[in-house]
């Protein structure tokens, strides 16, 4: 069985550099395993300019661009299973949809403060809080028609971490039939999650660092008070509560594509950057 780690460093679809460089430094931070060798999502690094807002996306072209070069990468290499490096939540896009072309009877876990089914008429430009919507073949056209295989459906979708709704996204996943449980107060049981996994032959994992609490993980967009997004809240989850949830999904099902998503290392990129401004280590 074929594995690759799909590096995809998106940092335009979230609208922060910091994107880039966690997702870089997420690939250090994994166990090594030579027998999953790295295959690189062509992402222009970021230069500091302002992209532009086009059909209501940041950085539509950009964003399209990558998808597409994930999914010539994944149908060049043809592999079994996809863990993919992100950058933030649109990478799921290009892997899920080749992954449900390889398996059709998989569903999602998507461990996400956040819903990520805005559409461009909602007001938030940024295409990270697009990617379940148009996996599910409703969000935004330039992104939906993007996609390859059978969409996703709305019983194929479970949501562990998820925070409170905006009235759009609450009504989006009425409409579309959703089944979700907001979990301010306490998590799904492991129950619900393993009788999730067993309806199914594969299951994909998308992990949003955001789910985690970030009075407790720093590392997580909304450790920063300077950033607003959407509007929306942090997650309230320990990395032991995730750990053994994430335990809990790999015993009990064939985990064939996995997500991680939203690292934002500002601690790191602030040294980073003061380092990058030191003649010593910048000599040609």
């Amino acid at each position: 069985m074929k594995t690759i780690r799909l590096l995809y460093p998106d940092y335009v679809s979230g609208g922060l550099e910091e994107y880039y460089f966690g997702a870089n430094l997420m690939t250090h931070i994994l166990p090594e395993n030579k027998n999953q060798p790295v295959v690189k999502v062509e992402i222009t690094p970021p230069d500091g300019s302002e992209k532009k807002i086009k059909d209501g996306i940041y950085a539509k072209d950009e964003v399209i661009s990558g998808i597409k070069d994930a999914m010539s990468k994944l149908e060049a290499e043809e592999p079994d299973r996809v863990i993919t490096i992100g950058g933030n939540c649109i990478v799921s896009q290009a892997s899920f949809d080749y992954l449900h072309g390889k398996y059709k009877n998989t569903g999602i876990i998507w461990i996400d403060a956040h819903p990520d089914v805005s559409m461009v008429k909602d007001g938030y430009p940024n295409a990270h809080a697009m990617v379940l919507g148009s996996l599910m073949g409703y969000g935004a056209k330039s992104l939906t028609e993007l996609m390859r295989n059978e969409k996703f459906k709305a019983s194929d979708i479970l949501y562990v971490g998820l925070q409170g709704l905006h009235d759009y996204q609450k009504e989006f996943l009425d409409d579309m039939g959703v089944r979700y449980k907001v979990q301010t107060e306490e998590f799904l049981p492991d129950a619900e999650i393993i009788e999730f996994t067993k309806r199914f032959e594969h299951i994909l994992v998308h992990f949003d660092i955001d789910v985690l609490d970030e009075k407790r993980f720093h590392s997580t967009y909304f450790a920063n008070p300077e950033l607003s997004g959407d509007g929306s809240g942090g997650g309230r989850m320990t990395i032991e509560k995730l750990s053994d949830i994430l335990g809990l999904i790999c015993t009990n099902s064939d985990v064939v594509g996995f997500t991680i998503a939203e690292y934002l290392p500002f601690d790191e990129y602030r040294l980073h950057m003061m380092f990058s401004g030191l003649d010593i280590f910048m000599d040609k």
